[in-house]
């Protein structure tokens, strides 16, 4: 879903929002219960900010379970992009930022095999606009074959958990 809207943008610009977003990817449909549950959160609260994505399009009732207490919400894409918006860019940075250090501070206390895994890097290389396109498409690409898995649980192979990839392209300064 590409979000042109300013106040869907700003709508989408609280945390707890974002963390609904990313809850419901992980999770599928999902009571406001259960995403409180899986973030710590209060069920009103959660149920209050899940209303609000509604109200813009990023979220929707699912399909009844059968238990009229219970309203389960899915996303409406499983993704989310959105045209240059510093407030929105700000909170999408920070945030990741936090997860990246989260995972320094636990990795610890992580399996092995999930410690030799994770990464880290950078580069900074001298592009142009165009090949920064290029390079983002590119990098897109070889996340399509594990973007199923967010729909199909059954696709997901033993083992599986979340794993948040990150990618970014910032110009920097201009140097003489």
């Amino acid at each position: 879903m590409r979000v042109t809207d300013p106040r869907a943008m700003r709508a989408l610009a609280h945390p707890l929002r974002l963390d609904l977003i990313e809850a419901l990817t992980v999770l599928g449909p999902a009571t406001a219960a259960t995403c409180a549950r899986h973030l710590g959160s209060t069920q009103a609260l959660c149920s209050f900010h899940l209303r609000q994505l509604a109200k813009y399009g990023f979220v929707e009732q699912a399909a009844d379970s059968g238990d009229r207490r219970e309203r389960p919400w899915r996303l409406t894409d499983i993704e989310q992009s959105w045209s240059a918006d510093e407030h929105l860019d700000r909170v999408f940075l920070q945030r990741e930022a936090d997860k990246m250090l989260r995972w320094v501070d636990r990795s610890a206390h992580e399996p092995q095999q999930w410690r030799t895994a994770a990464f880290a890097g950078g580069a900074t290389l001298p592009v142009t606009a165009e090949e920064l396109t290029e390079i983002a498409a590119r990098l897109r690409a070889v996340l399509d074959p594990y973007i199923e898995r967010l729909t199909d649980p059954a696709a997901r192979p033993a083992g599986a958990r979340p794993v948040r990839i990150m990618l970014a392209g910032t110009p920097q300064k201009e140097t003489p």
